[in-house]
């Protein structure tokens, strides 16, 4: 197993983006990564290593942009929300759980799309010679996982449907990185993680799931938008074409999955099997739906979980989070994730 790149597969995650010219800066925690297009107004747009900015350029959606965007890159969905919340930048894409953790510490954001995926990658994964069977029998063991992702709803969520709450086992806050060599080691006896982590330990860390998120969670992700943003009518004006280009960007990778693959990994120094099998699992299977009442109650049950265990300081209505002008003309939230056949 190669764990020198396993293990250094997040902290590459976290490096600046490909193509376009370098920029200066960041903020916030996030990387100064490129500007594309030309003309006003500019979007500042928040990003993970191999994300948007890597599957709109794949695709050939940042060409002959009519606008300008410049482009920050953020470790992971919280501190990416955080610069939202500053105003540092304009919008972002976030998986269903950081819009849960910034209401609750009364950012200031605002969720403008959203799409449905397939929720296979949210797993709960053990060593392929552990003694566990089912999320029951992790009574009283450790497990990895992320604070506030959304594998840690995942977990929470699978732990209830076994009888269990977190208070029955011992829960380590590890991010990616470092929950890796635990897992690898033997220092945790089971990890909650997303895709391509998913995919990776599996290829490269003699992992097998226990069990998936399917049926367990929303398999939402959300762009959030800044409500400066939205109120200048020359950027509203942006972020409409902008979400709309992502939408055209994911149908590509759908119909592509080879070669989005092939960019994905080498956008973010992963194994081209391992972004292939991600793909397939998790990230081409996402279809652009509406941020609806269904994605609204469906999101306030993960309010609501993470407030009754304290893990949030309050609860709050999550429909207060949404700003629903972008929704025209989508698909209802709960519209099938699309799917390569069975998952692997």
């Amino acid at each position: 197993m190669r764990l020198a790149l396993a293990a250094a597969l997040p902290l590459v995650l976290a490096s600046t983006a490909c193509g376009g010219a370098p920029r200066a800066g960041g903020g916030m925690g996030g990387i100064g990564g490129h500007t594309d297009g030309k003309g006003a107004p500019t979007l500042n747009v928040g990003d993970q290593k191999g994300g948007s900015e890597a599957m709109l350029r794949a695709a050939g959606e940042l060409d002959e942009l009519p606008y300008t965007i410049r482009w920050s890159t953020f470790t992971s969905g919280p501190p990416l929300l955080e610069a939202v919340n500053a105003g540092a930048v304009d919008v972002g894409a976030v998986g269903n759980t950081p819009p849960v953790f910034a209401g609750a510490a009364h950012s200031k954001i605002k969720v403008i799309a959203g799409s449905h995926s397939r929720s296979d990658g949210e797993a709960i994964l053990v060593k392929k010679d552990s003694p566990l069977t089912s999320p029951a029998q992790l009574k009283g063991k450790s497990i990895a996982v992320a604070q506030g992702s959304s594998a840690h709803y995942q977990l929470i969520a699978s732990l209830k449907e076994a009888g269990l709450s977190p208070k029955d086992v011992t829960l380590n806050h590890l991010q990616p990185a470092d929950a890796l060599a635990a897992f690898t080691r033997g220092k945790v006896d089971a990890w909650a993680v997303w895709d391509p982590y998913t995919s990776q330990a599996l290829d490269q860390a003699g992992a097998r799931v226990l069990t998936n998120g399917q049926g367990r969670v929303n398999g939402l992700s959300f762009q959030v938008a800044a409500p400066a943003a939205l109120a200048d009518g020359a950027k509203s004006a942006a972020l409409k074409d902008y979400t709309a280009r992502l939408r055209r960007a994911q149908d590509w990778v759908f119909r592509h999955p080879a070669a989005w693959a092939k960019v994905w990994a080498e956008a973010t120094g992963m194994p081209e099997k391992v972004a292939l099998d991600a793909v397939r699992r998790t990230r081409g299977t996402a279809v652009p739906v509406a941020v609806d009442k269904n994605a609204v109650a469906s999101e306030q049950r993960i309010v609501d979980t993470f407030a009754a265990l304290k893990l949030i300081p309050r609860s709050f209505d999550f429909g207060e989070l949404v700003d629903p002008r972008f929704n025209s003309g989508l698909p209802p939230s709960g519209t099938a994730p699309r799917t390569y056949g069975k998952a692997r």
